[in-house]
């Protein structure tokens, strides 16, 4: 089956070819045009302190020239001085301007030289750091999440994800757009810019060593084709991957994804479900939200809760998961909780409360609304 789109998909990755790169997060600092001018002003009143001292003193001081100094040769003394140029026309001959000259001209030169080249060795070795700070967060990257899409689903994926206590140095966002990656790395995100239908743009983001994939494409094909090279480069990672049609869905599972969600239905059931029943759309709007109000969270099976059923646990338990299967709260199979069994539960949100992470896929499609 040849998906639409395809060629186009195509000519989008050469275009982005020579864009793979990471980008790492920084600390916002001023534009490089302010930072050399904010540094040449302090050079200009290092100067200026000079020849003002210099022009103070100036019946210390000898020229070879007419044997007095002005302003202007209290300016150009300075100058050379403080350029290490030393041309010996303009000399200190008595004690006060000799004396002057260690304690003052001289600190004050060394402050030029630590100004000019500062900035010379800051504009050098930016490089470096930035390729050492590369080299350590590589070494360093284990058992995180990539998002595939910065996009509103994206975005908010993260979000919920980051709110169950996931830090934001565990998330790589992967985008062909450089601007979704500017805005990525300004809410302290890694990112890659890049097509994530390459193998070479997942390589990148270190996806064979990532725990789960999260994938928000715009389009449906490109969903399928980034799960296909994702699956291919880490066969144990937890793949979740959103659609816009609900007949590609299938073709998402047997690409690899765990779970697929389509938004497009989602939503829509979600709205109708709004127009039944206004109360209950804001339930359910309120559950997807987390952090917030109602959480719906998974957890492992307490020791004081085994041997008894699911109605008799303190929260509110929607499904069970053993093994792989997931059962309802009042599914036969489950009256008697087991230790290994998960549970599907329903509490009150609070800043303590947090997934259970699992690695096991849920052996099952799920269904969440979301936004393009």
């Amino acid at each position: 089956m040849k998906l639409p789109g395809h060629d186009a998909i195509a000519r989008q990755a050469d275009e982005h070819l020579v864009t793979h790169r990471v980008r790492l997060p920084r600390k916002v600092v001023d534009r490089p045009i302010r930072q050399v001018g904010r540094r040449l002003a302090m050079a200009l009143l290092v100067l200026a302190l000079t020849v003002l001292v210099v022009y103070a003193d100036r019946d210390g001081y000898h020229d070879n020239a007419d044997s007095s100094v002005d302003l202007l040769d209290a300016a150009y003394y300075a100058t050379v001085t403080l350029s290490t140029t030393g041309y010996g026309d303009i000399t200190p001959v008595s004690d006060s301007a000799r004396l002057t000259n260690i304690l003052v001209i001289t600190p004050l030169r060394v402050l030029f030289l630590i100004i000019l080249v500062g900035t010379t060795l800051e504009v050098l070795t930016e490089r470096t750091r930035e390729e050492w700070r590369l080299s350590r967060w590589r070494a360093t990257l284990r058992e995180h999440t990539v998002v595939v899409g910065f996009g509103t689903k994206g975005r908010s994926a993260i979000q919920t994800v980051c709110a169950t206590g996931l830090k934001k140095q565990q998330v790589v966002v992967v985008d062909p757009s450089a601007k979704a990656i500017e805005a990525a790395t300004a809410e302290g995100y890694a990112g890659v810019v890049g097509d994530a239908t390459r193998s070479e743009v997942l390589g990148r983001a270190e996806v064979r060593r990532a725990r789960q994939i999260i994938i928000a494409a715009q389009r449906d094909d490109t969903a399928v084709l980034v799960t296909l090279t994702a699956r291919q480069l880490n066969r144990t990672a937890k793949i979740v991957a959103a659609v816009r049609e609900e007949e590609n869905a299938p073709l998402l599972k047997q690409s690899g994804a765990d779970a697929v969600i389509t938004s497009a239905s989602a939503a829509g059931r979600l709205l109708g479900l709004s127009v039944l029943s206004p109360a209950a759309g804001m339930v359910m709007e309120d559950l997807i939200q987390q952090g917030s109000g109602l959480d719906m969270v998974e957890r492992p099976v307490m020791k004081a809760e085994v041997g008894r059923s699911p109605r008799e646990s303190d929260d509110l338990v929607v499904s069970v998961l053993r093994g792989h299967r997931v059962l309802g709260y009042d599914d036969p199979a489950v009256a008697e909780l087991q230790l290994t069994d998960r549970l599907i539960t329903i509490v009150r949100a609070t800043p303590g409360t947090q997934v259970t992470p699992d690695t096991r896929p849920l052996g099952r499609q799920g269904g969440a609304p979301g936004e393009e």
